[in-house]
C-alpha cells in the first residue's frame, strides 16, 4: 500500500543522511587541512631553530678562530704587532736567521761622504731586502732586544752631519781611522770635542746632538749600536734648518742680512747625512780639532783597547761598562762608568778574542740581550734550547743576536783569532753564568738524581783555578 507520508519521510531521511555525510566529509577535510598546516608550521619552526643554532655555532667558531689568530699574531716573542698578515711571513725561513744577519749582503746606503748599512727592525716589511733580513729584524723587535746595529764608513775629510736620535742612546766602536767628535750639551753652553782612534769607544745619550768628522787620510769605519728594537728615529741639523720657515729661522738666528741671508741657503738634492762637498777646500780655510778637558771627554769616550784585559786559556775579553766596584778603574774610567749608569737603556760594549781552536763555552746572561759583529776570523755559533741546538757558521761582517737567558756558545774554526765587538742591553754590570760554573755549583747528589748517574761520577768533572770561560782542548 502506498503511503505518501512514508515516502516523504523516507526522502527526508535520505536527505538528512546525505547532509550528515557531507558534514562529516567537510570536517574530515578541514581536519586533514589543519593537520597539513600543523606539520608545515612545525617543520618551519624546526628549520628556523636549526638555522639559528647553526649560525650561533659558526659565529662561536669564527670568534674562537679569530681570537686564536690574534693570540698567535700578537704573542710576545713571536711576531711584532701588525695590522695585516704579510705573505712573506708564511714562507719557510731557516730558524738560524732569528740569530744571524749577513750584514755585508744588506743594502748599502751611499752618500757623498761615505756609506751606512743596517741590521735593524723595519716598520714597513717592504724595506727588508729579503726574508732572512726580515726574520732577523722581527726577532730583534719581538724579543725587545733594545739593540740595533749599523756600520758607518766616512771617507777622508767626510762628515757625519750633526744630528740626534729621538729614541735611542748610541754606542760606537771605531774599527779603523781617526775621527774628531763633537757633542753639544744641554743649553749649548758646553761643547765637548775629542779625537778617537781605532779600538776606542764613543757614547752619545739619547737626544744629544753630535757629529763625527774624519780627520785622517784613510776611511773611518765605525760599528754603531743603538739602544732600540724599534725603527731608529734620527734628525739631521740641515734637514731641520730647511724645514724651518724662513721668517722663523731669521728671527731665531738674527743673522746679518736678516731673512735675505737665510734665503741664500739651498737644500742639496742628495741626502747630506754623510757629507763631503767637492769644493770643500774652498769652503773651509782654517779647521781646528780641539780636545776638551778629560773631565768632559770621558763622559762620552772610553779607551777600550787600553783597558784591563781579562785573560783566559782560550782568549781575551775587554769591557766598556758600568762597574759596581770601580776600585780597579782609573779616574777617567770611573767618569765613563758613572755617566753611563746615569742614563736609561744604555749598553755595555766588549771585545771578545777567541784564539785558534778556542771555545767561548755555553753560557747565558741574566740581565741583557747580546748582539755581536765579527771583526775578523771565522767560527761556529750554537744556540741551545730545550729540544736541540741550532748551529751556524759565521764570518767577517756577520751579526749575531742572543736573547736574554739564551744559552749559546762560540767556537773558533779558523787558524787566526776570531774577534768580536759585542754589545749588551744593560747600563749596569753584565751578569753571566757559564756551564762549568753552574754544574760545579750544583750539589753532586742533585746531579746524580737528575741524570741517573752515580754520585761519584760527578767527581770526574774537574774544577779549575783559572776561569774557563774561553777554553782550549
Amino acid at each position: 500500500m502506498d503511503n505518501p507520508a512514508f515516502e516523504v519521510h523516507e526522502e527526508g531521511s535520505k536527505n538528512d543522511l546525505s547532509m550528515g555525510k557531507i558534514n562529516t566529509i567537510s570536517r574530515m577535510e578541514k581536519k586533514k587541512q589543519w593537520s597539513l598546516l600543523s606539520i608545515f608550521l612545525v617543520c618551519l619552526l624546526a628549520c628556523v631553530v636549526t638555522t639559528a643554532i647553526g649560525v650561533l655555532i659558526l659565529s662561536l667558531v669564527y670568534i674562537n678562530n679569530s681570537q686564536s689568530h690574534l693570540n698567535v699574531q700578537f704573542a710576545a716573542g713571536v711576531w711584532p704587532l701588525r695590522t695585516t698578515v704579510d705573505p712573506k711571513v708564511q714562507k719557510a725561513v731557516d730558524p738560524k736567521f732569528q740569530f744571524l744577519n749577513h750584514l755585508p749582503k744588506s743594502k748599502v746606503f751611499e752618500y757623498s761622504g761615505g756609506a751606512i748599512q743596517w741590521a735593524r727592525y723595519r716598520n714597513n716589511v717592504k724595506d727588508y731586502l729579503n726574508d732572512e733580513e726580515e726574520a732577523f729584524g722581527t726577532s730583534l723587535n719581538s724579543q725587545k732586544s733594545h739593540m740595533t746595529l749599523g756600520t758607518l764608513r766616512i771617507k777622508s775629510k767626510g762628515l757625519r752631519a750633526p744630528h740626534w736620535h729621538f729614541n735611542a742612546n748610541e754606542h760606537g766602536y771605531l774599527v779603523q781611522g781617526t775621527a774628531w767628535i763633537g757633542v753639544v750639551d744641554d743649553g749649548g753652553e758646553i761643547v765637548t770635542t775629542y779625537n778617537v782612534t781605532a779600538g776606542q769607544v764613543i757614547f752619545f745619550p739619547q737626544n744629544t746632538l753630535h757629529w763625527i768628522k774624519n780627520v785622517g787620510n784613510e776611511d773611518c769605519f765605525f760599528l754603531l749600536f743603538f739602544s732600540t728594537h724599534d725603527e731608529l728615529q734620527t734628525l739631521d741639523v740641515d734637514d731641520v734648518f730647511f724645514s724651518t720657515p724662513e721668517d722663523i729661522a731669521s728671527r731665531s738666528l738674527k743673522p746679518e742680512g736678516g731673512i735675505d741671508f737665510i734665503r741664500k741657503f739651498q737644500k742639496q738634492k742628495e741626502d747630506q747625512a754623510v757629507n763631503l762637498p767637492s769644493n770643500l777646500a774652498e769652503l773651509v780655510m782654517n779647521a781646528s780639532y780641539v780636545q776638551s778637558p778629560d773631565s768632559l771627554v770621558w763622559r762620552y769616550f772610553y779607551d777600550l783597547k787600553g783597558s784591563k784585559e781579562y785573560q783566559f786559556p782560550g782568549g781575551v775579553i775587554q769591557m766598556a761598562q758600568h762597574w759596581r766596584n770601580g776600585s780597579e778603574l782609573s779616574n777617567n774610567e770611573k767618569i765613563f762608568s758613572e755617566f753611563l749608569n746615569q742614563h736609561q737603556n744604555t749598553l755595555a760594549l766588549s771585545t771578545l778574542r777567541i784564539y785558534n781552536n778556542g771555545l767561548r763555552q755555553p753560557h747565558f746572561h741574566f740581565n741583557a740581550n747580546e748582539m755581536g759583529y765579527v771583526l775578523s776570523g771565522c767560527g761556529k755559533v750554537g744556540i741551545i734550547n730545550t729540544e736541540s741546538t741550532i748551529e751556524f757558521n759565521i764570518n767577517i761582517g756577520d751579526v749575531v743576536f742572543f736573547p736574554i737567558g739564551t744559552q749559546h756558545y762560540i767556537k773558533n774554526t779558523c787558524d787566526e783569532d776570531l774577534l768580536f765587538i759585542l754589545a749588551f742591553s744593560t747600563g749596569d754590570q753584565l751578569q753571566t753564568l757559564d756551564m762549568d760554573d753552574y754544574l760545579q755549583a750544583t750539589a753532586d747528589h742533585i746531579l746524580a738524581q737528575l741524570f741517573f748517574k752515580k754520585q761519584s761520577e760527578f767527581k770526574k768533572i774537574p774544577k779549575f783555578k783559572e776561569d774557563q770561560a774561553i777554553n782550549l782542548p
